[in-house]
């Protein structure tokens, strides 16, 4: 008598937690895409006012490859470290 009522309970518990983590995992998605977003939105404006600034003191292309360099050099520090944190993580 007492096994189906808490059967019931059980499956009511577990699709609320099951419920409960799909909403915690949909405002994750949420606030990654939303600071993703911003990111880029910053990146364009801070890559606008550096090239304005660089472009009065030098020639426009050296103001780009300037602006270029630098983002490559950020890119291959960030696959630096990224490569070597998954390094660590396999060992």
């Amino acid at each position: 008598m007492i096994g189906p009522l808490l059967k019931i309970a059980t499956t009511a518990a577990a699709a609320r937690g099951l419920r409960d983590a799909a909403i915690d995992a949909r405002n994750r998605a949420l606030l990654a895409l939303a600071a993703g977003a911003g990111g880029a939105v910053a990146l364009f404006c801070f890559s606008r006012a550096a090239l304005t600034l660089l472009e009065n003191r030098m020639d426009p292309a050296e103001a780009w490859t300037l602006l270029g360099g630098f983002y490559g050099v950020l890119g291959g520090a960030f696959y630096f470290a990224a490569s070597k944190r998954r390094a660590r993580r396999t060992i």
